[in-house]
């Protein structure tokens, strides 16, 4: 048998060599979150409410000097159902009830059980049979798919912890068409307040590129007076 014929019979019955091994996926980046521990005050099951009403319900703050014009952006009408996302004291969730009426549904959303307390006392005391309190999670506003033809972010996207599920999760409870309303504070290196830059971890065209990454359109900045706070409104498709 030639050494030719023999090379190629070795060849034929040598066991196959195993496939280099695939190079390991790199882990996405995490999604972006809010500063640790921001959240911390208001999940103290102590917290004293008191303290939060004098300081969100302020005349000074530009959501209540400007809550008129606020609302009117907003367009909602009797029947509609409208969540307020981080609800805290009250302060919208009062002004929705009055805008939708007993016909029109509120879901007054947050983390904290002394706000949630405080918000389902203000319901049953006030004869708010529109009004459902609903405790948020870290990554969920918690709400029912389908349920809302408006979402209420007034100065709490900051505070969201995991912003990629919440955004879905809102994205979830909108019907087709409906719309997301986000006001936050202005952060702009070198103008906002020491506070705001130490507190709030972007700015506004950050906040809407993650908006818009969750699938909402039609970014629409308005003019409702607002200097240190914007106020934007997308659409779900």
């Amino acid at each position: 048998m030639s050494a030719l014929l023999l090379l190629a019979l070795g060849c034929a019955h040598r066991a196959p060599v195993a496939p280099e091994p695939a190079p390991p996926v790199e882990a996405a980046a995490p999604a972006p979150v809010s500063e640790p521990g921001i959240n911390d005050n208001f999940l103290d099951p102590n917290m004293d409410p008191t303290v939060w009403v004098e300081r969100f319900q302020a005349e000074s703050r530009e959501v209540v000097a400007h809550q008129p014009e606020i609302l009117a952006a907003l367009s909602l009408t009797p029947g509609a159902a409208v969540a307020d996302i981080g609800a805290g004291t009250g302060l919208y969730t009062s002004a929705f009830a009055e805008a939708v009426g007993p016909e029109g549904r509120v879901y007054a959303v947050d983390i904290s059980p002394v706000f949630l307390e405080r918000l389902r006392g203000m319901a049953a005391d006030r004869g708010w049979s529109q009004v459902s309190v609903v405790e948020a999670g870290a990554d969920s506003s918690r709400l029912e798919p389908g349920s809302i033809d408006v979402a209420f972010v007034c100065d709490t996207y900051h505070h969201f912890e995991q912003p990629e599920p919440t955004l879905a999760s809102l994205f979830a409870a909108l019907r087709p068409g409906g719309h997301l309303y986000v006001l936050d504070f202005e952060r702009i290196e070198g103008t906002s307040k020491e506070w705001t830059l130490n507190h709030v971890r972007a700015g506004k065209d950050v906040f809407a590129t993650e908006i818009e990454a969750a699938g909402f359109t039609t970014r629409t900045d308005l003019d409702v007076g607002l200097e240190e706070n914007y106020l934007l409104r997308f659409t779900r498709p």
